[in-house]
């Protein structure tokens, strides 16, 4: 294994037109409600979020992949296409869970080229593990919560501002890799 390499975690998540129902404060007596068009339109999102595991000068970095419907082994590489070229070609340690495509012939034959990537698996049933989670949960609880959204391009401009927000704060990054509880080198990020 490559010990001057991004160390790169990767998960996948849904949206919909459907509201992220979360509570609100609203004045007594005043109850908010909240109306929206009872559309099942998705589309996914992809995260890589990943630190040098021996420059840690270089920050955390946050490569994030919106598109319509869901992903498959064909999109799960145009995925990694990006994230190759957002990481320089440099080598890649990418950690993600056993989700089928991830794991497919296909995109294991894929992965066999490609010199700077390794692939490593997360423990089964254990996403406090991934700090993509964290950051899903953030965008879900924040930017997504309660948008009653008519089009798809409403919940992708809220998503990409919330990840903007992320990306222009270098201490939400760190704090969820450190929350994982994985040892990240160097161990002490900066305050």
């Amino acid at each position: 294994m490559n010990t001057r390499a991004w160390i790169v975690f990767l998960d996948e998540s849904g949206v919909s037109l459907l509201p992220q129902i979360r509570r609100t404060y609203a004045p007594r007596g005043c109850t908010p409600l909240l109306r929206h068009r009872l559309n099942w339109k998705r589309a996914s999102m992809a995260a890589a979020l990943g630190y040098h595991s021996t420059d840690y000068d270089r920050g955390p970095r946050l490569c994030f992949h919106l598109k319509p419907g869901s992903y498959d082994t064909t999109a799960l590489i145009e995925v990694l296409e990006q994230v190759k070229a957002f990481y320089r070609d440099e080598p890649v340690i990418l950690v993600w869970d056993g989700l089928s495509a991830h794991w497919s012939r296909a995109m294991r034959a894929w992965v066999t080229e490609q010199d700077w990537l390794t692939l490593e698996r997360l423990s089964a049933y254990a996403p406090e593990l991934n700090p993509v989670e964290l950051l899903w949960s953030s965008l879900k609880k924040r930017e997504l919560a309660n948008l009653a959204g008519d089009h798809l391009a409403d919940v992708a401009d809220a998503t990409e501002q919330g990840v903007h927000r992320i990306n222009h704060n270098q201490h939400l990054p760190w704090s969820y890799l450190a929350h994982t509880g994985l040892t990240i080198h160097p161990p002490h990020p900066p305050n």
